[in-house]
């Protein structure tokens, strides 16, 4: 296969592109497609028609034409023939004189220029010697053998034929008819006739045609470039206000002119505007008069909770003189109450993300010491339910812009959500970092979460099995605090399970403020989890991050969590 050239290389590229940019026009812009959709039909349209007015056209004036050079041609022969009756030549020179001299007479006759040759009929013989007569000998040639046959076997007949004359080709047509010649017999009379003027004719009433059809075709442009301008601008006005709208904007409104369908539809589409603003506006409302109910309750229960706190400490100090019921219900009261100041304080937290009022307290620290502050404080949980920490940093420094508690707390969650669903199984930390993010994985060989399960896990309130108790004295929070605070670092939190096989979650933060996360250092999926039956994970990544789509990874469905 040979190569192209450079300019053939060149060439190609530029209608590529020019053919993608023609593909992206059509496809994003509907007025494009109408008016091109237009044209063609109108070109189509105006060929076929062309074609037809031009066939009947040329036929009109052709036809017109032959018939009246044919009867022309008919009028001259029987002239012709009458000379030659009228004739009293009867040697070779007097009729080889006589013949010449009608041809010349005849071509001057008629209506218009024409050449005339008298030539013998072929298998006809004659006594005297006597050639042929032609008003232009170096045209005798034009008058083929098909016509000579055709003629000789009586009657009129005409042939078609191309004419070269002045330095170019014009169309022409040969008549011919047999005449009876003195004393040599028959003779065949052939008259050309150029249609060089019919032809020019034609040509002009084409050109009139095709401008007209031109000028059709940019009026018809036109036309549906202003019908459609008519319709498109305001549907792109509209979707410029619906961005607006989306982007927050509610005041904005399509404006409204005339009665029209348009101007039906932009006061149909703002009075849609005005009832989803006022909509939202009555949901920011209510959600801000909720945030501020649990708050204000939260802030409320404070104080009573305070009493109760110090009538519950002293009867937990004294709990050793009463009987066993009273020492057990003493015990119970401290716990619920250390579970009560806890839930109180995750319903503060959560009210201040809810109502963006979180701030975070950034330094930089190195994320490695802020995990073994989490897993300490995770080891007498751990001892007690049976577990084993496992805990496997890397050398490198992992140096991040954190605020450190909000990290801890967000790791203390994960190791104690691992712990209490571990089993008694080894609950395994993970920490790396690259360049640009620091990766912490919390893995357990526990009960795991089905995909349905882990559709939920950063929920607030909700547990995996409704029948089964905090035995750790969780409040319901937690995750959803951490996935929050992971979100306040421009991070991501997520989380991957299999019924039987465990569960793994992992945090990924930036190391810098402003930093894009695109990939983590840590695989989400652990290297010994992959089943021959699709498992599902789930992230908790911002969702205005466009890592968060949905992914496949490993084989294992990755879903948002909403």
């Amino acid at each position: 296969m040979p190569r192209l050239s450079g300019t053939g290389r060149l060439l190609r590229a530029r209608l590529g592109r020019r053919a993608r940019r023609w593909v992206h026009a059509w496809r994003s812009s509907l007025q494009v497609r109408v008016i091109t959709s237009t044209l063609a039909i109108g070109l189509v349209a105006l060929v076929a028609i062309g074609a037809y007015v031009g066939e009947r056209m040329m036929d009109g004036l052709f036809s017109g034409r032959v018939e009246q050079l044919v009867e022309e041609s008919a009028r001259s022969t029987q002239q012709a023939q009458d000379t030659f009756e009228s004739s009293t030549a009867s040697s070779g020179v007097e009729v080889q004189r006589l013949l010449t001299d009608v041809a010349t007479a005849q071509a001057k006759g008629g209506s218009g220029d024409r050449e005339v040759f008298l030539m013998r009929s072929p298998r006809q013989e004659s006594p005297l010697p006597v050639g042929l007569a032609a008003s232009d000998l170096s045209l005798v040639a034009i008058v083929g053998d098909d016509l000579r046959a055709a003629t000789a076997t009586g009657g009129q007949h005409w042939q078609s034929v191309a004419w070269e004359r002045g330095g170019r080709v014009e169309p022409a047509i040969v008549v011919g008819q047999d005449v009876t010649v003195p004393v040599v017999g028959t003779y065949q009379l052939f008259f050309l006739y150029s249609l060089q003027a019919e032809q020019d004719r034609l040509d002009f009433l084409l050109r009139t045609l095709a401008l007209a059809a031109a000028a059709l075709v940019a009026l018809l442009g036109v036309m549906t470039w202003m019908v459609t301008r008519q319709t498109v601008l305001p549907v792109r006005r509209a979707a410029q206000v619906a961005e607006r709208l989306a982007d927050g904007h509610l005041e904005e409104r399509m404006p409204v002119r005339g009665d029209d369908e348009m101007a039906t539809l932009a006061r149909s589409f703002n009075e849609m505007a005005a009832g989803l603003q006022d909509q939202i506006e009555r949901m920011e409302e209510l959600s801000a008069l909720q945030r501020r109910f649990v708050s204000d309750v939260s802030h409320e229960l404070r104080t009573p909770l305070t009493t109760i706190r110090m009538a519950g400490e002293v009867i937990h100090s004294s709990r050793e003189d009463f009987d066993p019921a009273v020492k057990r219900s003493a015990e119970l009261l401290s716990t619920q109450l250390d579970r009560f100041e806890d839930l109180l304080a995750d319903l503060l937290e959560i009210s201040r993300f809810d109502a963006g009022a979180a701030v975070l307290d950034a330094e930089s620290r190195d994320v490695r010491d802020v995990v073994v502050a989490a897993v300490e404080h995770t080891f007498p949980l751990a001892g007690r339910r049976g577990s084993w920490l496992h805990v496997d940093i890397d050398d490198d420094v992992a140096v991040a812009d954190i605020d450190p508690r909000r990290v801890e707390r967000v790791l203390r969650n994960l190791l104690v959500n691992a712990v209490e669903h571990a089993e008694g199984s080894t609950v395994e930390v993970t920490v790396r970092a690259d360049a640009y993010a620091v990766a912490v994985t919390v893995r357990d060989h526990g009960v795991g979460m089905t995909a349905e399960e882990a559709t939920h896990v950063f929920d607030r309130f909700w547990r995996a099995d409704p029948a089964r108790a905090r035995t750790s004295g969780g409040t319901g929070l937690g995750l959803a605090i951490s996935l929050e605070d992971a979100h306040l670092h421009g991070g991501w939190l997520e989380a991957w399970g299999r019924p039987g096989r465990g569960a793994s979650f992992r945090l990924t933060l930036p190391r810098r403020a402003g930093i894009r996360l695109t990939d983590s250092p840590l695989p989400l999926v652990p290297d010994d989890a992959v089943p021959p039956d699709p498992v599902t994970s789930f992230t908790g990544r911002s969702r205005t991050d466009p890592a968060a789509l949905p992914d496949l990874t490993d084989a294992h469905e990755q879903q948002e969590v909403r």
